[in-house]
């Protein structure tokens, strides 16, 4: 049982570590739309990236595949790029079937880049282990409740900013989404260009 904490912690931490901010970035841009009633979606959103994360973590683990820590690290922040601006292009808009089925598409697909970035560290902490399956399940389980807390905060801003202070949900959007993507184009200016 405690073995499930350590592995459970780390994955919380990863995703709310304020250091590493890039998963919190993405998770942003990713419910941002989203409101409590649209809590289905968020949720399958948020439960398809990691998936997705445990998924390429998986297979680089056991040598699978394998990515160069810093072109992980730049794709991860081009899925925060592309999800900032796909939410400008389409705040406001209703999103259909065809476009939520692309919306959980491209959220497993990031999920695989998201774990692929994690990967070389996850390695270095569980190589010593004869079995590496159970510690990354339970590290998918904290990183799932880091995702949660993260889309909890994010619904409840997006309530009282469109509630409380009367933000158009199309203004929302934009306003963060452009934030979010500013922080993230400065990040690849400052560390990948």
């Amino acid at each position: 049982m405690n073995e499930f904490w350590i592995y459970f912690k780390l994955g919380l931490n990863h995703v709310l570590d304020l250091n590493g901010y890039d998963h919190i970035l993405f998770l942003i841009v990713l419910t941002v739309a989203y409101t409590f009633k649209d809590w289905k979606r968020v949720f399958w959103l948020v439960t398809i990236f990691t998936v997705g994360h445990t998924i390429s973590l998986t297979l680089s683990t056991y040598g699978v595949i394998s990515v160069k820590a810093n072109l992980a690290e730049l794709l991860v922040y081009i899925t925060i790029l592309a999800t900032a601006l796909f939410n400008i292009f389409t705040a406001g808009k209703n999103i259909n079937k065809t476009k939520l089925v692309i919306l959980l598409v491209a959220a497993l697909f990031f999920g695989l880049i998201h774990g692929l970035a994690f990967s070389n560290y996850f390695k270095q902490i569980t190589s010593g282990l004869d079995s590496k399956l159970l510690p990354m399940l339970e590290f998918a389980l904290g990183v799932e409740a880091g995702q949660i807390i993260v889309v909890l905060v994010m619904l409840v801003l997006s309530f009282v900013f469109q509630t409380v202070f009367r933000f158009s949900k199309r203004d929302w959007v934009m306003v963060i989404s452009a934030i979010v993507l500013g922080i993230a184009i400065h990040i690849v200016d400052a560390n990948f260009l």
